[in-house]
């Protein structure tokens, strides 16, 4: 499923993923701001929002069919370049598909990036599939969202991340988190190598668990740059919407000529 917004005189497209457990909805505060200026394309990965029973099935995923999900969409669109703006996980995805597909990649905006596993990381991984054996799949989901958005202000992030998770069966949870046999390998894959598109990182300072690895991350790509939201948690487009889409807007301004004269990602 994917929703679109095609705009009267503007050639450029701008691609909105969600992260785990999220839907076109993630971005519902964005969603005005950006069609008065650009098309924009809003995707529900496999099995989230309204992307139910997709052929062809598989017993296990790997990145290489969420890949092939979204690719079909810009084809069918005839999308052939794009600015994306990704979430959380998203972000990972979005590694993935520029790694294997460089050609589409016009800019990309990381909102709760993840990138380098560092301690924290690995630990809330780890903690996410331990629980996961133990725990009925709604429970562990609002536990980590806490974990994830602990402060009051993050409330609002919270509900939604939890109300768009519920509409995934566990049996579809467990083959996202099959994921992770490829995860740690694509992160470190995607941080060792020099970005040669267009990058801004949007983090929350409230981002306990994947800022520092962000700020490791940016200090060594001369096209990356990173931008922290004060008083916004990990969900840093819902705490922050207002800031969030100003920033967003004036990056991809600017990036669109940017791009016109950079060369594609230096895959490794």
């Amino acid at each position: 499923h994917h929703d679109v917004h095609t705009h009267t005189y503007s050639k450029e497209w701008v691609v909105f993923m969600h992260g785990a457990g999220g839907s076109t909805a993630t971005w519902k505060l964005q969603i005005n701001s950006f069609k008065s200026h650009y098309n924009v394309l809003l995707l529900d990965l496999r099995d989230h929002g309204l992307s139910k029973n997709i052929v062809p099935d598989y017993d296990y995923y790997n990145f290489n069919i969420i890949t092939t999900d979204v690719i079909a969409v810009l084809e069918l669109l005839s999308i052939k370049k794009a600015h994306f703006i990704t979430l959380s996980f998203g972000s990972v995805l979005l590694q993935d598909l520029s790694i294997k597909h460089p050609e589409i990649v016009a800019s990309a905006i990381f909102a709760g990036g993840i990138f380098k596993a560092n301690i924290w990381i690995k630990s809330f991984v780890h903690l996410a599939r331990g629980l996961n054996k133990v725990l009925p799949y709604k429970m562990m989901y609002s536990i980590f969202s806490y974990l994830l958005m602990p402060r009051k202000r993050h409330q609002r992030s919270r509900q939604i991340y939890k109300r768009q998770a519920q509409k995934l069966s566990s049996k579809e949870y467990l083959k996202w988190v099959g994921l992770y046999a490829e995860f740690f390998q694509l992160l470190n894959r995607f941080y060792n190598q020099k970005i040669n598109f267009p990058a801004l990182v949007i983090m929350g300072d409230e981002d306990y668990i994947f800022l520092k690895s962000a700020r490791a991350f940016t200090k060594n790509q001369p096209y990356v740059n990173l931008v922290e939201i004060f008083q916004a948690g990990h969900i840093c487009n819902i705490d922050r919407p207002e800031l969030f889409n100003q920033l967003a807007l004036s990056f991809l301004i600017e990036s669109t000529m940017l791009s016109e004269h950079l060369p594609t990602i230096q895959t490794q």
